[in-house]
């Protein structure tokens, strides 16, 4: 009985899987949030290079990865599956357990898959400097460490919280050259307006966006790169559920369910896209996308047109979202504290096609305890919500007495999440109720769109 199914060098995919073409109906327009008219690929040309910009409104089911983006991802890729064994015995559950493991990453986490072709296409347009914003750290690191391997500069708006909750993210990026900032900063306009609002605030995604956007717009020699909820993001992450389909059959196995935390989107975007192909052509599997119970996106939002940004700057997309100014809890897998969820991903839950479930963060590190001590792996808090689900669905097998399998994404490991397991251990990490007030409020500024 095997534990690791891996994969030669060579059997790195060749191309992307765009699920466009096998959405259930056409896609919204985005929307200029000036203009409040359809963006035009002109009126991204200020912050993306046309490569990318063709991605995100590409139609073509397949799109081939460049060689030198190959290349790199062959530091790390393909990333192992493996069956866990162990903990299908501490659970005495008849379900298979196989999880794929993006921790291996030189980042430790599934970031830089869309990092370094990011970072790649804009080098090839002449860009100088890119900037970001990140959550957790996982995104603005795996940018750092792209931008350092095309020589390219590299400026992070971090969230004020995660710089505080997760400091040696910020020494990683600095290490490969990046300029960090704790977003709200007083460098943009966003950032002092959210200030003198709100001296004390710790931030959000939505805020750092703000940041980011603004500083490439007035920068000719920088582009702005998004870290996940874009179509090409979604793109580019594919190569994980592409790989896991060709270890899922090296193992002689199917799952019958994929799970994956959801954030933003492009770590359950990159398990499950693949799986969805299958899905569109008569497969039954179901996907699960787990989130937290304090900024719970999909299973407590609203399906509507929402600006993915507090300062209004980025375009207005329809949506799943709890209010483009919503202010989430300092919860510890700050790569899920984002106020919206990405469009394909909000358009398949809307159609049924996928499955949503919200956890408080206690019961996720309950699940990646058992984790640790059965599998040995510490998982980054943001995965523990997919692990704490799959644990959940191996519990419910054993209570009906059936065989199942389960496919889940460890989209990155902990070690530079100690603090948060700290806290964990000695009963001081809390959970955050779901803030219905705050969240109806945010909802009320959504914008006004007709089409």
């Amino acid at each position: 009985m095997n534990t690791k199914f891996l994969l030669d060098e060579s059997r790195i995919p060749k191309q992307w899987y765009n699920i466009i073409p096998d959405m259930p109906g056409p896609l919204q327009p985005v929307i200029n949030p000036v203009t409040l008219k359809p963006v035009t690929p002109e009126d991204m040309t200020p912050i993306f290079p046309m490569a990318l910009i063709e991605q995100e409104m590409s139609n073509q089911r397949w799109i081939d990865i460049p060689d030198e983006v190959r290349e790199k991802y062959r530091i790390w890729r393909p990333s192992p599956l493996f069956r866990a064994h162990r903990l299908e015995q501490a659970l005495q559950t008849p379900a298979k357990i196989y999880y794929k493991y993006e921790g291996v990453s030189p980042a430790g986490s599934h970031k830089p898959n869309s990092a370094i072709p990011q970072a790649w296409y804009n080098k090839q347009a002449g860009i100088r400097r890119l900037a970001t914003e990140t959550g957790a750290g996982q995104w603005g690191s795996s940018l750092a460490l792209a931008c350092s391997m095309f020589g390219l500069e590299c400026t992070i708006y971090m969230v004020k919280v995660s710089c505080t909750q997760k400091p040696y993210r910020k020494s990683m990026m600095q290490l490969w050259g990046a300029t960090v900032i704790p977003s709200p900063s007083e460098l943009t306009n966003a950032g002092r307006s959210i200030l003198a609002h709100d001296p004390d605030n710790l931030g959000s995604l939505g805020i750092a966006i703000s940041e980011a956007v603004e500083d490439a717009a007035t920068h000719d020699d920088t582009n702005y790169a998004l870290g996940s909820v874009l179509n090409h993001v979604c793109l580019h992450q594919t190569v994980i559920g592409l790989e896991a389909k060709e270890q899922m059959a090296l193992a002689q196995d199917y799952p019958d369910v994929v799970i994956a935390c959801c954030g933003g989107g492009s770590n359950f975007a990159g398990l499950t896209f693949p799986f969805l192909m299958d899905r569109a052509n008569g497969k039954k599997v179901r996907c699960l996308a787990v989130e937290p119970a304090s900024c719970p996106t999909l299973t407590k939002g609203v399906y509507a047109f929402d600006y993915g940004d507090t300062a209004k700057l980025a375009p207005i997309t329809k949506m799943y979202t709890l209010g483009h100014d919503f202010m989430p809890p300092g919860i510890h897998a700050g790569g899920l504290r984002y106020h919206g969820e990405s469009a394909l991903i909000s358009q398949l839950y809307h159609a049924g096609e996928i499955e949503a479930k919200a956890y408080k963060q206690n019961a996720c590190f309950e699940g990646a305890l058992l984790f640790a001590r059965t599998e040995g792996i510490v998982p980054a808090p943001e995965s523990s919500h997919a692990l704490r689900a799959a644990i959940d669905e191996a519990v419910f097998a054993k209570e009906e007495g059936k065989e199942k399998t389960i496919l889940f994404g460890l989209s990155g490991h902990g070690q530079l999440d100690m603090g948060a397991y700290d806290a964990y251990l000695s009963g001081q990490l809390e959970d955050f109720e779901y803030p219905a007030e705050l969240i109806r409020q945010s909802l009320e500024r959504l914008p006004k769109v007709s089409l």
